[in-house]
């Protein structure tokens, strides 16, 4: 099949690799006007792991190829994978197709835009075809799996004649599904926005949990083995930390309180999005706390700077308060991340106080204090009694609860966790 993806962004990209892989004629139309940048220097794709490889490959294939997007190229399917902000390019997008001679045409609305949008681009495409709903929930660092691996798909569609056809677009992708749920598109929309705000009020709540357990004593990790040992509750998105980030999942919580706000009623996800803004600067509050606030002339190591494990992404991390704050205390902070200290060196150029290290365990050397932002596995069981001869102080404060809290006192560490 013909299909153009609209959009520059992470699920543009990733629709386009995975779409093109199956042995689609992809075209993905780049909403910028200006120059193509190749595809090694565009940071979403790089940042992206097996991203690049796979676009370069169905590039190479001929199965793929790029657009700025003008007018509109021939295809039975058009994907729109634009950017919350960028409702008026779908409409547009969308009437430009109803004008057009096409018929038949199945659009592909992958947008976080308001409930009701792709009832709106329905109205708009009028007779030419139908318009279906399919939300994104790509996760950065794993976002080609998945795309090409779902273990469910959710498809809003008010036009029932649109749905052989997008099965048909889904079907690759289909193979090991636990279910296939069908609703409006309004639905669809809503169901998509609540899923992301209760996966975000429980880690607000597991943290909200783990700071009440450091003041009454309590290991907040057996806490988490009772809640998940519950069947009522599970295990997911119940582990205490110093905070979440990243770009998509922030934007959605936000935007979904954003609804509630409009709506005139009051919702629990204002406050997890403040309290979580308060959780990110956590470790730097327990170092603190530690010196008595006397920080001068203090060297700290920051193990894990991505927002999360297995991407170069730094949005919303919470590495970037506590780089902040420590930096504003004349501290130097020795930084190290497997991938994202490139993103790190342009988010923070001539900062004199950060030291980018290759290893961690340089990083870790003449310091103060160890503090650990993310979770990366390459962290999870350092050289002990080689880590606490290099460190000038002892002191580990653990912002994931990676580290044996037993363990490392044994070695002679002063061992500060999330709760414990």
């Amino acid at each position: 099949m013909k299909i153009n993806i609209y959009g520059s962004g992470l699920s543009a990209w990733v629709a386009a690799a995975c779409l093109a892989k199956v042995g689609n004629d992809v075209v993905i139309c780049e909403m910028s006007q200006g120059k193509e940048l190749p595809l090694k220097k565009i940071p979403i794709i790089r940042d992206e792991p097996g991203l690049l490889s796979a676009l370069e490959m169905e590039a190479d294939s001929g199965r793929l190829s790029r657009c700025v997007y003008t007018s509109l190229l021939e295809a039975e399917i058009h994907w729109l994978a634009l950017a919350s902000t960028e409702q008026k390019t779908a409409e547009q997008v969308v009437l430009d197709l109803q004008a057009a001679e096409h018929t038949n045409l199945l659009v592909v609305n992958q947008c976080n835009f308001m409930v009701g949008a792709t009832a709106q681009l329905q109205v708009l495409l009028a007779n030419k075809g139908g318009v279906v709903y399919i939300p994104d929930n790509l996760q950065e660092g794993a976002a080609i799996q998945n795309f090409s691996q779902p273990r469910r798909i959710i498809l809003g569609l008010d036009n029932r004649e649109a749905l052989v056809k997008a099965k048909a677009v889904l079907r690759p992708f289909s193979v090991g599904l636990d279910s296939l749920r069908l609703m409006s598109s309004r639905e669809a929309e809503f169901t998509k926005f609540a899923i992301t705000g209760m996966l975000a009020i429980r880690l607000g709540y597991v943290n909200e949990l783990a700071n009440l357990a450091d003041r009454l004593g309590v290991d907040i990790g057996v806490i988490q083995e009772g809640l998940g040992g519950d069947p009522r509750i599970g295990e997911h998105y119940l582990s205490a930390g110093c905070g979440f980030g990243g770009q998509n999942f922030h934007n959605y919580v936000a935007k979904f309180s954003g609804i509630f706000q409009e709506q005139g009623q009051q919702s629990l996800l204002k406050r997890v999005i403040d309290e979580n803004e308060v959780q990110k600067e956590l470790l730097f509050r327990k170092l603190w706390g530690h010196y008595d606030g006397n920080l001068t002339g203090k060297t700290v190591a920051l193990w894990g700077v991505s927002f999360k494990p297995g991407t170069a992404s730094i949005d919303n991390a919470p590495s970037l308060k506590i780089i902040d704050a420590l930096i504003s205390q004349g501290v130097q902070v020795n930084v190290h991340d497997p991938e994202a200290l490139g993103n790190l060196k342009k988010h923070y150029v001539d900062e004199d106080l950060i030291v980018y290290h290759e290893t961690h365990m340089s990083a870790a050397k003449d310091a103060d204090a160890l503090l650990l932002a993310t979770e990366w596995p390459m962290y999870w069981s350092p050289d002990y009694q080689q880590l606490v001869d290099i460190m000038r102080q002892p002191l580990v404060i653990d912002g994931r609860n990676i580290f044996d809290k037993d363990v490392l006192r044994a070695n002679g560490f002063v061992y500060l966790g999330v709760g414990r």
